[in-house]
């Protein structure tokens, strides 16, 4: 038997044509049809040359982008690369080979226009039957952002900066003075007066920063990012919002929020898919750490919610609810009482400053009773508050608990989580290459188009009947 073996110097030929550098079932084929289905008006990306003598065609640059992180190419120099050496690059921009400078100018220019990729996909999924828009699921998690935690700055931390920078300067004055060193060549001194009005400058900076934001740190390569606690540590991150339906797990929104958590998010997550699909929702699905009463209230009244509350939550992980639980006592609307689960009334004592009303029973039934130490331990009695939307959060609570409300949810790690899988492990993208909101909108916008273009292809059956779809939707 011998070795399968080639003769590099053997002469050969490459296909006729470029078109048939790769097969007809190669998905490179259905992301350019994808592409050329674009409506680069709406986008705001103008296709009439400049003049310029090495302008490219903007369809093949937003091809190079949709189509490279895709398959986990998103650096511009890597990108670069591709365009001379994969086959499919070469195939996808007819032989053309912009340079990482071009890409990622391009990439850096139209960050807007490309967020809004994401919408048209989503649109043309609608009219293909993909997307149904009836039942949302949504959830957030955490990338990194382009810039390290160390540069994240309070006024504190500035002032407490400053204070040592001063503290050195008076030093190496004090040594100047005392071995009779002209002041003046001491350059190191220069460089620490430089120093201390760059702190100057910062600490003015952050304070302005945080009366703006809110917040009281400044990252200073980065001003939109904030400090996240991950698995992985603390980094300087971004919250990705993701919207996916519930038919086939296809994303309908992504946003990247500088906000660490996900609570108050999930009305504005509707919100934005909502804008997006055109109707709203009849279900939105979240897990507890959107759980927020305020902000549900936000939410419109015909969209049921399932989002179980983080006690909830916690009890489910635990197991059974304990017995004296508020969730035992019986509230009557018509008295304004609670009835605790051994037949004691509650009797409403008093309005807080937050809102809330509090109930109490009465110190001497509660002393007789056979579970006190167990219920309370307050020789007053146990007492009861009730939130100013109570009625929301027992409504939520009855939803999440009802057979529907439970099979919804338990879908929910199997229609959202795949998409951060899906970035993170198969894609690799666990840290944004631009900065600022507008060019990670923009990264979060290709990286789900990617994602939905990978589903479209299984589920229409392969890439040829993609890209038939494609055509006529």
């Amino acid at each position: 038997m011998a070795y399968i073996k080639t003769d590099r110097n053997e002469i050969s030929f490459f296909p006729p044509c470029v078109d048939d550098y790769v097969g007809p079932q190669e998905p490179v084929r259905a992301y350019d049809a994808f592409v050329e289905a674009l409506d680069f008006a709406e986008l705001g990306i103008h296709e009439i040359p400049g003049g310029n003598a090495d302008e490219y065609d903007p369809r093949v640059l937003v091809k190079i982008l949709i189509f490279g992180p895709s398959y986990g190419i998103r650096s511009s120099r890597y990108l670069e690369r591709a365009c001379r050496h994969n086959m499919s690059f070469i195939w996808l921009t007819g032989g053309v080979k912009p340079d990482f400078r071009t890409i990622g100018r391009f990439r850096r220019k139209h960050a807007e226009a490309l967020k809004k990729i994401l919408k048209q996909c989503v649109r043309m999924c609608l009219r293909l039957d993909l997307i149904e828009g009836n039942v949302l699921f949504v959830d957030g998690t955490g990338i990194r952002a382009n810039a390290g935690v160390k540069n994240s700055w309070s006024v504190e931390q500035v002032e407490k900066r400053i204070h040592k920078i001063e503290t050195e300067i008076n030093l190496a004055v004090n040594i100047a003075v005392a071995q009779d060193i002209d002041e003046e060549k001491l350059s190191s001194l220069d460089e620490l007066r430089e120093d201390l009005r760059d702190k100057e400058r910062l600490k003015a900076a952050v304070a302005e920063f945080a009366v703006m934001s809110g917040r009281s740190k400044l990252n200073t390569t980065d001003k939109d990012s904030v400090i996240m606690q991950t698995r992985q540590g603390t980094h300087s991150s971004y919250n990705a919002q993701v919207s996916a339906d519930g038919k086939h797990g296809l994303v309908v929104s992504a946003e990247a929020l500088s906000e660490a958590a996900d609570r108050n998010q999930l009305s504005k997550d509707v919100d934005t898919a909502t804008a997006t699909l055109g109707k709203a929702p009849s279900t939105v699905c979240a897990d507890a750490g959107f759980y927020s009463l305020k902000d549900m209230a936000k939410v419109d009244e015909k969209t049921t919610v399932v989002v179980p509350s983080g006690k909830l939550a916690h009890e489910e992980r635990k197991g059974a609810i304990p017995a004296f639980d508020k969730s035992n006592f019986i509230y009557d609307e018509d008295r304004d009482t609670y009835t605790c689960p051994m037949g004691q009334v509650l009797a409403y004592h008093r309005d807080s400053s937050k809102g809330q009303r509090s109930y109490e029973g009465s110190g001497d039934v509660c002393r007789a009773c056979k579970h006190f130490g167990i219920c309370t331990k307050s020789k007053t009695g146990r007492s009861i508050s009730r939130e100013a939307n109570e009625k929301l959060a027992e409504k939520l609570s009855s939803l999440y608990k009802s057979p529907a409300g439970h099979a919804i949810y338990r879908l929910r790690k199997q229609i959202i989580e795949p998409v951060f899988g899906h970035w993170k492990h198969n894609l690799g993208a666990r840290q944004f290459l631009l900065r600022g909101t507008a060019g990670v909108n923009a990264e979060l916008s290709i990286l789900s188009t990617g994602f939905n273009l990978v589903r479209m292809i299984t589920i229409l059956g392969g890439v040829q009947a993609a890209i038939q779809a494609i055509k006529k939707a």
